[in-house]
């Protein structure tokens, strides 16, 4: 029977939901807790450069409901000037670091941590100096995973997109490849003494796969969540993730 696995649940779409309108609802921090109550173990958000979705006063209300709840807020950001202001002043219990275009729709791809690591590292320094726990979110790329090392993360999220989106298009052959370069990812980085986080495009098909990597202790799930939310409920959408993420490590379900 294999470890425990943590689920994040990111709520930044319950924002775009709420920006659509320009309404004050539906209400990210009443998601938040929610989602807690279903049973995920914290909550992702990413504070984006154009806040498309969530604004800083979220930020501040997540921050403050999340003490309260004495679960961790992983804020999710560019690596900015204006974005590290930001965190240090909130010091969230996990940040991640992540790469951000302003015309994409959505995050493509993992930080260039080898390319950006002397714009990186001294990020790293700072926050987790101020005590937030640094994630870089990276490709299954053993250069990018030596460098998240050398930048002085503690984690390093692994990027699944290129295997889920293959897992959908039916292209066996290359979500077998893309998975092996996901084992193999987590691998080199838990021998470096990183934890191993993973995320991006996880959906119900392609979950199991990546929560029975051993070294992955953790998934952060956002927009399938939210949207199998409309026809199910969050409730019964992260009921039913848990699930699926215990049966992958072979957890007997709850009494």
């Amino acid at each position: 029977m294999g470890e425990r696995i943590r689920l994040g649940v990111n709520i930044d779409h319950v924002a775009t939901i709420r920006n659509a309108r320009g309404a004050a609802y539906p209400d990210p921090t009443r998601a938040a807790m929610e989602a807690l109550a279903a049973g995920a173990d914290g909550i992702t958000a990413h504070l984006r450069e154009d806040r498309r979705h969530i604004a800083d006063s979220d930020i501040e209300t997540l921050a403050e409901a999340l003490r309260v709840q004495e679960r961790p807020l992983n804020l999710e950001m560019a690596v900015t000037s204006e974005m590290l202001e930001i965190a240090l002043r909130h010091c969230p219990p996990a940040v991640c670091l992540v790469p951000e275009r302003r015309e994409e729709r959505t995050t493509e791809g993992g930080l260039d941590v080898v390319g950006g690591h002397n714009w990186i590292t001294p990020f790293v320094s700072k926050l987790t100096e101020a005590g937030s726990r640094v994630s870089l979110f990276v490709g299954a790329d053993p250069a990018q995973v030596e460098a998240a090392f050398r930048a002085g993360a503690a984690v390093v999220e692994l990027h699944t997109g290129a295997f889920c989106d293959a897992v959908r298009d039916g292209d066996d052959a290359m979500a077998a490849s893309e998975l092996e370069r996901l084992k193999a990812a987590a691998t080199q980085a838990a021998a470096l003494g990183l934890e191993v986080h993973a995320g991006h495009g996880i959906d119900y098909e392609t979950v199991m796969p990546v929560a029975a990597i051993p070294e992955v202790m953790e998934l952060n799930i956002g927009h399938f969540l939210i949207g199998e939310a409309i026809f199910v409920g969050l409730g019964a959408a992260i009921g039913r993730m848990r699930t699926l993420m215990d049966a992958a490590r072979d957890i007997e379900p709850a009494a």
